[in-house]
Parts: C-alpha cells; sequence; structure tokens
C-alpha cells in the first residue's frame, strides 16, 4: 500500500496583493478548510502544511492550519513540512507540538525544514547561519520531545533546567519527519530516528538517497521500511490528458528560468518556493512532473514509488488551477487514491518512464 497525502502550499492567490480585499483572503480559508475536511471522506491519508514567508504563500504558520482544520476531521493525520526552525526559539516550538497533538488527538506529524535560502536572506540570515541555528534547534527539540527538563549551551542557545509542558500525546513522540535533499542528510536523519521526505530530483538518485538513509539505518540497529519514506512530487491532473500535460510543462518551464536566475519570473509564481536558489547548482528533474489523466497519474506514482521504496506519496495538487482546484484534488481523491492503497509496494529495478519536457 501507498499511503496518499496532499502536500500543502496554500499558493498565493493569482492577483496582486494590492488588488484583494479581506474577505478575498477569507474566502480561500474558507475554501480550503472544506477541500481539506472532504479529503478525509475521499481516503487520503492526511495532509502536510508547507511554511513560506513575504509573499510566497498563504501559510505563514502551519500549526495554526492544523489546530483549524483538527477540529473538522477525526481521522485524517496532520503534520507540516515542514517547520522552518531558524525561525524560532525552539523550545516554544516543543511545547507547541505537544500542544498540536492533543488538539490532533494525537493525529499530528512533525516535519521540520532548515528553510528557503531566499526568505533566510529577506530577514538577514545566511545560508551558513541558518544551518547553525537548524542544527542547535533540533538537537533541542528531540531532546524536549525526550525528557520533561531539559539543558542546552550551544551558540545560539542557552539556559539550563527548562521543563518542557505538555508532553505529548503521543509516546515517546509524534512521527518524526525531516525534508532532505542530500545523501547526508539522510544519513542525519536516520541517526536521529526521522522519516525522511524528499522530491525535484531523478527518482535514480532519490533512489540512491533513500538507500543511504536505509543503509544508515541498518548500521544502526534501527528498522526502517517503506513507512519511513516519503516521495513529494507535483501532479497536474485531469480528464484531458492533453490539458493535464500542459500544465506540466508550463511547471517546468517556469521552474527552469527560476532555477537559472531569470530576473524575468516573480519568485512569487514559482511552483518551486521550496527547491535552493538560482545558481546553487541544484536542478529539478523531469520525474518531478507527474501528469495525465487519473490512470496514467497513478501508474505513474505507482511506478516511482515502487523504484524507490517509498511508501508514502505527497501530491502537489491543484496549484495555479483557480477556481478547479477542489475539483482537481477530488478527482486524485476519487480515483487515483484507491489505486494507491492497492497497491503493492514491489520495488522494482527499471527507471521511472516520465513525461519529457
Amino acid at each position: 500500500m501507498i499511503k496518499p497525502w496532499v502536500f500543502e502550499f496554500m499558493h498565493a492567490l493569482d492577483r496582486p496583493a494590492d488588488k484583494l480585499g479581506p474577505g478575498d483572503v477569507t474566502e480561500m480559508f474558507d475554501d480550503s478548510l472544506k477541500i481539506w475536511e472532504r479529503m478525509e471522506e475521499q481516503g487520503f491519508e492526511g495532509v502536510f502544511f508547507s511554511e513560506h514567508h513575504f509573499g510566497h504563500a498563504y501559510s505563514p504558520s502551519p500549526n495554526l492550519l492544523i489546530a483549524a482544520i483538527a477540529q473538522r476531521t477525526t481521522r485524517m493525520r496532520l503534520g507540516t513540512m515542514g517547520m522552518v526552525l531558524p525561525f524560532y526559539a525552539p523550545w516554544r516550538i516543543a511545547e507547541e507540538i505537544a500542544m498540536l497533538d492533543h488538539l490532533t488527538n494525537g493525529r499530528l506529524e512533525i516535519g521540520c525544514a532548515n528553510g528557503v535560502p531566499q526568505e533566510l536572506e529577506r530577514v538577514g540570515m545566511g545560508p551558513e547561519e541558518a544551518r547553525e541555528r537548524f542544527n542547535e534547534a533540533l538537537d533541542i527539540v528531540d531532546a524536549a520531545l525526550a525528557e520533561p527538563v531539559i539543558s542546552y549551551h550551544g551558540k545560539y542557545w542557552n539556559f539550563d533546567d527548562l521543563n518542557i509542558l505538555p508532553r505529548p500525546r503521543q509516546q515517546p513522540s509524534p512521527p518524526k519527519w525531516t525534508t532532505i535533499v542530500s545523501k547526508g542528510s539522510a544519513k542525519k536523519s536516520a541517526g536521529r530516528g526521522s522519516k525522511i521526505c524528499t522530491g525535484f530530483q531523478s527518482t535514480a538518485l532519490i533512489t540512491e538517497i533513500f538507500d543511504v538513509y536505509r543503509d544508515e539505518s541498518d548500521r544502526l540497529n534501527m528498522a526502517v521500511g517503506p513507512d519511513d519514506i516519503a516521495l513529494r512530487r507535483s501532479v497536474s491532473i485531469d480528464r484531458d490528458e492533453a490539458r493535464a500535460h500542459a500544465a506540466a510543462i508550463t511547471a517546468a518551464d517556469l521552474s527552469r528560468k527560476i532555477l537559472a536566475g531569470d530576473s524575468r519570473v516573480g519568485q512569487e509564481n514559482s511552483p518551486l518556493l521550496d527547491a535552493p536558489t538560482a545558481g546553487s547548482g541544484f536542478t529539478v528533474h523531469a520525474d518531478e512532473y507527474i501528469s495525465g489523466t487519473p490512470v496514467q497519474v497513478a501508474e505513474q506514482i505507482i511506478e516511482q514509488c515502487r523504484a524507490t521504496g517509498a511508501g508514502h506519496f505527497l501530491a502537489m495538487l491543484g496549484r495555479g488551477a483557480g477556481s478547479r482546484r477542489a475539483e482537481l484534488i477530488t478527482l486524485f481523491g476519487e480515483e487515483v487514491v484507491p489505486e494507491l492503497r492497492r497497491a503493492e509496494l514491489v520495488k522494482t529495478l527499471a527507471p521511472t518512464a516520465s513525461l519529457p519536457l
């Protein structure tokens, strides 16, 4: 079985902020809550919310979205992928995680991320400082989830005997996730007992990254399997095959321009807000874009999950679709989700066939 999730960007509306009234934004949140509520009926495993700032998306505080939808659902798992730790006091994040775990009745998933370089730079935080802050914060959050009283002495945080309350509902802690793009990050995640999620890159390279995670877990005598690994992809679905492929090609073309540093492309329109900045040497492979009819989309997802051994699939759905967003998510839920849940996750050796973009 492949567990299907929606990866929710809360993408910026298709009009400039100065053209939006308060009611437009309120309507967007209301419509989104209705979509997520219906997802539970459609059999989705859950929803992962992203965190973005400064005009890129309407999700500056994903934990608030979790608290809101927790009151409308009873089964779906709810999480972040992930909280941008360099922006926060880590002891407060640990307390908030525990509180949310109770508000969701034990349905919380914890995702942590280093953050998008272009957003960190807007507040004067360079990549080295962000990485240092992330590593310290991650150590503190892990310690706080493991013990009720913690002390820490580092470059950015120094304290003794902090009493962390409340304690999480799920023991020893809610499932931990880390977004990764490298083998080094995969190895580190295995060491802290975190599940991992990635995308962007080719199925073959992602398989290598996941193999490093599995090998390191084996070395540490920690059992991991498909349920510890997630693949995140951009999905364009439509009953009209040509329209679905056109949407994927448009997204891919825009992504190439952004990663090439094309100044004519506005970052607020980027389908890859969580990707590294232009000039970083990072590339996005055609495997990132899954498109077609429901049958074709299901086949491609199953193929990639079998190749990589991922037991979770996070779909970015309906971005840029405007009023059709709910329709496309429903189409995925009604016709793709059942196929993923029925799929046998058997790793194959053949590379995934992808749409040429």
